[in-house]
């Protein structure tokens, strides 16, 4: 995937926002105020940071070495995917997903039913 095609698909989740809280070339994408998808798309090879549960990301680093831990994130609980085309899109899609499904996971019940309401 492209680093736009990668970010489209994270805009698609429920409830999503697109910002710039650290400069206007690090988008962030943010569920509920909580962010599930850090940018760099200016880099010669674009790269996303997504979170992970720990065990997974142990696993994908091993599988890809596009898979790194997360640049300047918790190098536990977060991945960074350099987009030069070796990882399967099915598998960065499933990151995503997972990334937006852990950050869900963590917030209120009021929040999560709110989310539930908009799909």
């Amino acid at each position: 995937m492209t680093y736009s095609e990668i970010e489209a698909y994270a805009l698609t989740k429920p409830g999503v926002e697109l910002s710039f809280p650290f400069d206007w070339e690090t988008p962030v994408i943010k569920v509920s105020g909580k962010m599930f998808f850090l940018g760099s798309p200016k880099e010669q090879v674009p790269r996303v940071n997504l979170k992970s549960l720990p065990e997974e990301s142990l696993v994908l680093r091993d599988m890809f070495t596009s898979i790194i831990p997360g640049y300047h994130m918790n190098k536990e609980h977060w991945n960074s995917i350099y987009l030069d085309d070796s990882v399967p899109e099915e598998i960065q899609k499933r990151m995503v997903d997972e990334s937006y499904r852990l950050v869900v996971r963590g917030l209120s019940k009021a929040q999560r039913e709110t989310l539930a309401a908009a799909k």
